[in-house]
């Protein structure tokens, strides 16, 4: 009998407890949160029909991104359609962007430029235009004067507007003269990223309509472009035809760009810059852009990039300069750029690239300007590497114009040659006196 009820005590305890909700040993919260890692977070479906929020330019998409970061982060996902882009696309910290693969195509809109009215000064958050017309309240707008170059560019949005005066949402980072040219432009970059973390980017095409739009420098746009972006992820995007770069991102470590397609861009192609730490750049494609391929700009070091294609750029395939060290460059193909194929730009000892290494790339066909070589290493770098390269012309002998296949210059200090296939009329040219 005793036992019985013991029996029936148990059961009848367990049937009050229920089923055991603590939480489980390896359960920890988030480094920023107070709540442990969700397996479900917020989706919201934004396009043209079928979804959540429907509209066809930059406002329902950017209601979209701004609806998940309140929520602390989450999924768009942006159906097929090309969005007309008056705006930047501002991530947000921790939001992803979807799109459909060569079908969500975010477009740029037709830009306008005049001139400043009267001069715009360091710290304002209004300038004064002479014509008014296309500068709507909403619209993306920069502006600079030929002193105001670079980082002094100012991009921001026109939030407000008083006769031929208009309020931005920034301060101006420069003096802006009307003596020295100023000017302001409705250009932007269409995906732009500031001061963010865990934001990723896939499947989305950017269309930067260049012939109606004026240049956008690279420290402050590009199709694609970045500023403290830290940790963001690119895949499987397209960027084409931007008055600009097509991938620039400044000052943003541990950024990751993979199977993206940069092509016909004004200026440069991939621009990881200005001490964008530990870069992952792979399995994409630079093709015809004005410039080069693959800029590394200031002090990009300890980077990774692999299995790349390098096509017909204005300039060079490969670029790589101040302070740019310690990075890995493998696998990629490096073909028929304008210029040399890979080009250590001239720097000082302090500033130069040192200790990249070069390994198992494929440098071919490149200089078709007829000025360069398969690869020309210019300044005090030191302690370079190049393993397992092939550096060739493949065209008949009446064509070919990659005739030096690694070029060292003057001041060039230590470096390695390791097994490399050259094949050119000269192999290599060693301009060190006397050679280390």
């Amino acid at each position: 009998m005793k036992a019985r009820l013991c029996l029936a005590f148990v059961c009848s305890s367990f049937t009050l407890l229920g089923a055991d909700f603590s939480p489980a040993a390896d359960e920890r919260q988030l480094p920023t949160r107070m709540h442990s890692k969700m397996t479900e977070l917020p989706v919201i479906t934004v396009g043209q029909h079928d979804a959540a929020l429907m509209g066809r330019d930059n406002r329902v998409l950017q209601a979209a991104v701004d609806f998940i970061a309140g929520l602390g982060g989450g999924v768009v996902r942006i159906g097929p359609g090309v969005y007309a882009m008056n705006d930047s696309l501002h991530l947000r910290p921790n939001v992803t962007l979807e799109g459909t693969p060569g079908q969500t195509v975010l477009r740029k809109t037709a830009g306008v430029k005049v001139d400043l009215a009267i001069d715009g000064d360091f710290g304002e958050e209004q300038v004064t235009l002479k014509e008014i017309d296309g500068f709507d309240v909403g619209d993306g707008i920069a502006i600079w004067d030929r002193g105001a170059g670079g980082f002094h560019t100012t991009v921001a949005r026109i939030t407000g507007r008083r006769g031929n005066t208009v309020s931005i949402s920034r301060p101006l980072n420069a003096d802006c003269m009307v003596q020295n040219g100023a000017v302001a432009a409705t250009v932007f970059p269409v995906i732009s990223g500031y001061h963010l973390e865990g934001a990723r980017i896939k499947g989305i095409t950017v269309d930067g309509n260049r012939d109606q739009n004026v240049h956008l420098n690279g420290c402050r746009g590009a199709g694609i472009f970045l500023y403290r972006g830290f940790g963001t992820v690119i895949e499987n995007c397209v960027v084409k035809n931007y008055a600009g770069d097509g991938i620039s991102f400044q000052q943003s470590n541990d950024v990751v760009v993979r199977n993206c397609l940069s092509e016909g861009n004004s200026h440069l192609g991939l621009h990881p810059g200005s001490g964008s730490q530990r870069p992952h750049i792979s399995g994409c494609t630079a093709r015809r852009n004005g410039e080069d391929g693959l800029f590394l700009c200031w002090r990009v070091r300890h980077g990774l990039f692999e299995n790349n294609l390098l096509e017909e750029n204005g300039r060079f395939g490969i670029s790589i300069g101040h302070k740019d060290s310690d990075n890995l460059i493998k696998g990629n193909h490096v073909l028929s750029n304008s210029r040399s194929g890979v080009f250590f730009r001239n720097e000082t000892l302090g500033m130069a690239g040192h200790r990249n290494r070069l390994v198992e790339n494929v440098i071919e066909n490149n200089a078709t300007s007829g000025e360069g070589a398969g690869i020309r290493i210019r300044g005090e770098v030191q302690d370079l590497e190049f393993t397992n390269n092939t550096i060739r012309d493949t065209r008949t002998a009446e064509a070919r114009t990659q005739d030096v296949g690694i070029r060292i210059e003057e001041r060039v200090g230590n470096l390695k040659l390791i097994d490399n296939q050259v094949t050119a009329e000269k192999d290599l040219v060693d301009l060190r006196s006397p050679k280390p």
